[in-house]
Order: structure tokens, then C-alpha cells, then sequence
């Protein structure tokens, strides 16, 4: 029998099937991890087995070895259809379906099992009292160890360290004399080890949410589209609960790490932890790996992470759900670039299964598919605990500004803050930019400071009184000469959070502040202890950028309020309305969801614009109807789909003459083959540099299908054979950043 492999490797042009022999020996299948000798390597390859068949028409080497991990056939068949889909290389799309830390070519250095040795009596109690009686043992020490292991049936040497004062030379005199002997035990590592929480049961359903509930049957894609506070999280908790009992597994996807935590204390409640795994980044490499294969063996059937859980190896799976559906980070920018709800989309059918999509603010597609027929839709109109929506107030900065108040905090919000220090309620202060400063600037000249690498502007960060590049990372201190005319008139324009909290100390002195971006985040569980101590240490006010818009209940929290609106509305992209949207419409859905009235702030230079004057109403449905017209007409998505071509080098030469030469290939196939798309010509990007690498890029707009996807695989193989040295080509359906 003769296996159809792909190498595990990243080479563009390894992306092809190879026919190794299988020796008898071997217990090959599709799926197998193998390892192959290949090319003159000396050191084997590692493949994985994507076909069977009996023979190969070219003369073949045999399989060295089978691993102990393999991928489910579905997965393999997930892993085609995603290579073909995103024109990367299947071998990148199957590492998603490995388990975490495995995919390492150095064996020393990946994961393994967690083993700890455990002591244990090697006879039975009556032969050891008998021959303590009769004087065979003497020693006290050896004695005081065997008498606490037989009110214990195992002990790690470090518990007979601590309770009997033994030594590990008096174990291995026991163990030789046959009274002990030492067994490795698996111990899974445990990211629930500090949670504790109290059982929660079944909350009675509303009307609504028992209606959107019996719509649900056992297959078909569903929109769950409520408000903030609507109780969509109950739905899923019942929905896993009939999962539950009919033994089959459920995944939940959650947008944001930071909700993450959150989410599995709800699930705990209600479930326990036995049968909840969770996959993140900010778990420990160790820790994704235990809660892998507790996934693989059948024993967790909860599986709740971010956008990667969805390759999770599910027993037995039942259910899909993706919460914040509209939520950007459900796309990878990098390769493979997938969609995790095209990806669930692609499961569901395959697997004949309900996909749950949940949001109080869909994404237009999704509702236009819904509103079509396409997909089902089920609406909650009204929040679970018969709570109003908070009421919203619009602050027109021109306005402050005319009437001297310079401050990042308006009047409004200053008055509304006050009131809440008065009450002892919480608030939230909503900044999507962190940092002190966005941008330094030369008042004599007006030079920026830009990162060497990057065309960006660097940010100023107070902290750590440094000069940081928000894409690559690069750091240098603060400028204080400008190097262009040696004017000391240096100018910090722009604010972030770090610059909002040192404004709310000065204006609010007695507040306790708390601040969740990026930089506080980034060492493990940071995330989750800022969220608790916010929420159980009753801190005044947290200070964050999108980590704080999505999905977090603080029923304490009664004031919200957007420091700079317009933030999102001047990014070059066709959603920028509909982002700014969502985006104000969430973060005022984390006021009033307990027993107090909630109340909302936001600032903006632009009050008319209709993005957020429908986000003050909270009115989706006429925001939808709005742009749905608008995007109508300049044909964006949901009615084409954008395709960007990205193309980057570190030579500018060679840069546009890739671009020039791919371009000229597409417009002389899409003529000759009477493709209806439309065809832009190559420009710069919008930042057009970031990483010592120049971009460029190219746009098609079109109704993507086989035949275009064809068309782009062509082109990618096109550019695959040109002579370069240091190009670069990614084909993107869709993306979220269009910068």
C-alpha cells in the first residue's frame, strides 16, 4: 500500500502530495503523523497522511515511523478545503489541527505529558505489619514512611519529605528490599486549578428567549441577533446543557481573550470543570496541550476559546457557537488567513450540525444573509432582567473646545463621573488608543517622528518614557531636538490611555483608577486579575480600549463613556461606519445591566454623522437599512466580495516590478476569459512600509467563486515561479484591515 503525505513545512513549492510505501509493520491511516527520509536530508522529515491508495506510479521510499498523534479525517478534508479556499499551503492549514506545542521539528523541545513519580506500597498492609512486628524493619524513619503510606495509597517524594522526615536514600533502601516502588503518573495541568465558583442552575427563560430556543432544530445556521443584556448567554448555556445530556460536544467561540475568562466562570458554575476545556494564547504552551488532549480523549465536551478552538479534535461534536459574530478578530491575518465562521460554517454542514452566530450587533453579512432567507434569524428585543437600555447623551467636542475646555473629558461626562463617585457606582472610560501620546511632532518644521522600519508615526509611552512603534515594536527614547532643523519646539499631539488615566487622576484625585490595554495585559492572567479587581475590589473607574467594549457584565457599572468617537470613523476602510457602530453600541451595553439605570456619554467631532446618531438611538435596524443602501450602490460586501492582493519587498525596484507583472497576468486572463470582475491597478498601500518592507497592493472586486479562485490560484502559482529574492504575495478574500 502506497500513502499520500504532505510535508510539514512552511516552502511554498513543497505544497504537493508525495507517495512513501507503507511497511507491513506500520499501522498507517489517513491522519497518521509519519516520519519520511526526504531529498539528501540526513535528518528525517515529518508528513502527515492525507490519502491511501495501492500503488504509485513512481518508485518510492518506505515510511520510517508512525507517531502516536494523528488528525481525524475530517480535519484532513477541513485542511483541503481551506488550502484551496486561502491559497496557502495545506501543510499550514493541518498545523492548526495539531496538538499545541507538537509541531516543533527539534523532539526535544516539544510538549510532552506532565509526569510526576508517586510512591506506593509494593506488599500488602498484613506482610508489612507482621514484619515490623517481628523486628525485619527497624528503622524508625522506615517505619514512619511505611505507616503513612498505609494511611495514604500514594505520596510524591516530596510529601514524605514534609510529613515523615524521610529521605530519598531510605525510600530507595525500601524500594529495594520490595516494601515500595516508584510509578510515573500523568498529571494534566490545570488552568481552572484557582477558580472557584458557586453552582449556578437554569434561570427561567423569557418569552423570547424560549421562542429563539424552539427554532433551534438539530442542523441549519442561525442568528441569534439581541440587544446588550438580551441574555444570549443563558441560550447558550441550555442549548450545551441539551448537548449535554444527548453526549455530544459543543464548542463556544468568544472574540476577545479577555472574555474569555469570564465566560468559562459562568460555564463552571453551571457545568463544573470535569468536562470544560478552554484554549487561548495566554494559556501556558503546557496547558493548551493538556486541555487538547482532554478534548481528543472524549473527557471534555465544553470547549470554549478563541478563534483556534474551532480546530479543537471534538468527540462526538453537537454544536458550534460564535458569540460577537461581528467581531473582527475572528479572522487570522496570518497565513493560513481564515475565517473561524467560515471555517464553523464548513463543520456544521459537514458535520450536520446547528451553528449558532449570537450579536447585538451582526455583521452586515451575516444579517443580510438572514434577512434573505439564507440563514435563520432569532431576535431578542428586550433585556433578560426587564432592564432599560441605557440612555445615551452625544457631546459635541467643537463645541468644549469653543468653550475653552481643552481637556479630554468633557463637562457632560465630568458632571456624570462625579455622580458616580457620590453613589459608589462604577464607570467605564473607552479609549481605542493606548499610549500616552499618538504622534511628536516639530512645530517649527513639522516633522514626526517615525519608526525607522515601519512609515507610522511612533506613540509616546509615559511609563516606560519610551518611543514605541504599535506594528513592529521598535523602541528608542524620546526626542527632544528635532533632527531636521535642531528646534527644541517639539510638540506630543494625540492622546491614550495612559494619558486618559493621568487626566482622571488630576481631575478625580480620590477615584480608584484601573487600566486594561495591551501593555497591562501582557504577562499571564493579567487579563482576568484586572477584570476581578475591577469588578470585586469595587474600583471607581476602568480605563481600556476594546478589551472592555465586548460581552463583560458588571451589573455595579452605570456610566459609560467614549472619549473620542471618531477614532474608528477615519480609518480608510468601506466598514468604518458600520465599525464605529458596533463599537459604540457594545461598549453602552455594559452600562445599566444591573438594578440601576445605565447612562452613556460619548464625545465626538462628528455628532451628524449617521453612524453615531443610530448608535445613540441603539437602533440597528436603521443603521442596517442605511447602509445596507449606501453599500448597494458602490457595490461593497455583503453585495461583492473584496479581494486584496498584498504584495511586499524589501527592494522597491523589484517591489513594482512584481506588482506591474502580476497585474499585467491577471488583466490579460480576466480579458480573455470574460471574467465579470473589476481589476484595479497596483498602488501603494496605505502604510507603505512596515517592517523594513515596502507594500503594495491590488484590489478585485467580484462574486467570489470556484473560477476565481481558480484564477487567483494561477496567478499565486505565477508568482511563484518568478526569479525574486525577497517578494512577497498574499491573497486575502475579504479582510478585515485594509490598511
Amino acid at each position: 500500500m502506497v500513502a499520500e503525505i504532505i510535508i510539514e513545512s512552511t516552502v511554498k513549492t513543497l505544497n504537493r502530495i508525495f507517495d512513501y510505501e507503507i511497511p507491513e509493520h506500520l499501522n498507517v491511516k489517513i491522519g497518521s503523523r509519519v516520519f519520511v527520509p526526504f531529498g539528501n536530508k540526513k535528518t528525517p522529515e515529518e508528513g502527515i497522511v492525507i490519502g491511501i491508495k495501492e500503488k504509485s506510479d513512481y518508485k518510492i521510499k518506505p515510511i520510517l515511523n508512525v507517531q502516536d498523534a494523528s488528525i481525524k479525517e475530517e480535519y484532513i478534508n477541513l485542511a483541503k478545503w481551506m488550502a484551496k479556499r486561502y491559497i496557502c499551503n495545506v501543510s499550514d492549514c493541518l498545523r492548526l489541527m495539531l496538538a499545541p506545542g507538537t509541531t516543533s521539528k527539534n523532539i526535544e523541545t516539544r510538549v510532552k505529558d506532565r509526569t510526576i513519580n508517586l510512591i506506593y506500597l509494593a506488599k500488602s498492609q498484613d506482610e508489612i505489619e507482621e514484619d515490623i512486628e517481628t523486628g525485619k524493619i527497624k528503622s524508625e524513619k522506615q517505619k514512619n514512611i511505611l505507616d503513612f503510606l498505609m494511611r495514604n495509597d500514594s505520596a510524591t517524594m516530596q510529601d514524605i519529605e514534609i510529613f515523615t522526615d524521610g529521605t530519598r536514600s531510605i525510600v530507595n533502601t525500601l524500594v529495594k528490599n520490595g516494601y515500595l516502588e516508584i510509578n510515573e503518573k500523568k498529571v494534566e495541568r490545570n488552568p481552572f486549578m484557582h477558580k472557584v465558583e458557586s453552582k449556578t442552575h437554569d434561570l427561567k427563560l423569557t418569552d423570547e428567549q424560549q421562542t429563539a430556543i424552539s427554532q433551534i432544530k438539530d442542523s441549519g445556521e442561525y442568528l441569534l441577533y439581541g440587544v446588550t443584556g438580551s441574555g444570549k448567554t443563558e441560550i447558550y448555556l441550555q442549548l450545551i446543557e441539551k448537548m449535554l445530556r444527548e453526549n455530544k460536544s459543543s464548542i463556544m467561540l468568544v472574540p476577545e481573550i479577555s472574555l474569555t475568562p469570564q465566560t468559562v466562570d459562568r460555564f463552571i458554575a453551571r457545568f463544573g470543570d470535569e468536562q470544560i476545556a478552554v484554549l487561548h494564547s495566554k494559556l501556558s504552551i503546557g496547558e493548551r496541550y493538556d486541555q487538547w488532549n482532554k478534548i481528543k480523549e472524549g473527557k471534555a465536551k465544553i470547549i470554549i476559546g478563541a478563534r483556534s478552538a474551532i480546530f479543537a479534535p471534538a468527540v462526538n461534536l453537537g454544536l458550534i457557537i460564535i458569540d460577537e459574530e461581528h467581531d473582527e478578530s475572528y479572522q487570522s491575518e496570518m497565513s493560513p488567513r481564515y475565517d473561524a465562521r467560515k471555517v464553523a460554517e464548513y463543520l456544521a454542514k459537514s458535520n450536520n450540525i446547528p451553528l449558532l452566530l449570537g450579536s447585538a450587533t451582526p455583521d452586515m453579512k451575516s444579517y443580510y444573509k438572514a434577512q434573505n432567507g439564507e440563514i435563520t434569524l432569532l431576535t431578542l428585543t428586550k433585556r433578560a432582567n426587564n432592564a432599560n437600555l441605557p440612555t445615551v447623551k452625544v457631546v459635541d467636542l467643537r463645541q468644549e473646545l469653543a468653550n475653552g475646555n481643552k481637556s479630554m473629558i468633557s463637562e457632560a461626562l465630568k458632571e456624570e463621573i462625579e455622580k458616580n463617585l457620590l453613589t459608589k457606582t462604577q464607570t467605564i472610560l473607552f479609549l481605542n488608543r493606548r499610549g500616552f501620546s499618538t504622534f511628536i511632532m516639530c512645530r517649527d518644521c513639522g516633522y514626526t517622528v517615525k519608526c525607522k522600519r515601519c512609515n507610522i508615526t511612533m506613540t509616546y509611552h509615559k511609563n516606560e518614557n519610551k518611543l514605541k512603534c504599535h506594528y513592529c515594536g521598535y523602541e528608542e527614547n524620546i526626542v527632544t531636538t528635532c533632527p531636521e532643523c535642531r528646534s527644541q519646539n517639539i510638540k506630543y499631539f494625540g492622546a491614550g490611555t495612559q494619558r486618559l488615566e493621568d487626566e482622571v487622576h488630576n481631575l478625580f484625585p480620590e477615584a480608584t483608577t484601573i487600566r486594561m490595554d495591551v501593555d497591562t495585559v501582557s504577562k499571564k492572567n493579567s487579563h482576568e486579575e484586572i477584570l476581578d479587581k475591577f469588578r470585586n475590589e469595587n474600583i471607581d473607574i476602568l480605563i481600556g480600549t476594546q478589551m472592555v467594549v465586548k460581552g463583560h457584565h458588571f451589573p455595579n457599572v452605570t456610566l459609560v463613556g467614549v472619549v473620542a468617537a471618531d477614532s474608528s470613523l477615519n480609518f480608510g476602510d468601506y466598514r468604518a461606519n458600520e465599525r464605529t457602530f458596533q463599537t459604540l453600541t457594545q461598549v453602552a451595553g455594559r452600562a445599566g445591566r444591573g438594578e440601576y439605570e445605565g447612562r452613556v456619554i460619548i464625545q465626538t467631532y462628528n455628532p451628524d454623522n449617521y453612524a453615531i446618531e443610530y448608535s445613540k438611538a441603539q437602533d440597528y435596524d436603521l443603521f442596517y437599512n442605511t447602509e445596507i443602501e449606501l453599500r448597494k450602490q458602490l457595490k461593497y460586501p455583503p453585495f461583492c466580495d473584496i479581494i486584496v492582493i498584498d504584495m511586499s519587498a524589501k527592494n522597491m525596484l523589484e517591489l513594482k516590478k512584481v506588482a506591474k507583472d502580476l497585474h499585467t497576468y491577471l488583466k490579460q486572463r480576466v480579458i480573455n476569459e470574460k471574467f465579470g470582475l473589476l481589476l484595479y491597478s497596483p498602488v501603494p498601500s496605505p502604510i507603505d512600509k512596515i517592517k523594513d518592507r515596502y507594500r503594495w497592493r491590488m484590489l478585485i472586486k467580484c462574486k467570489y467563486d470556484d473560477r476565481v479562485n481558480n484564477l487567483l490560484a494561477d496567478a499565486y502559482d505565477t508568482f511563484l515561479n518568478m526569479k525574486t529574492k525577497t517578494a512577497r504575495v498574499n491573497i486575502e478574500l475579504n479582510p478585515n484591515n485594509m490598511l
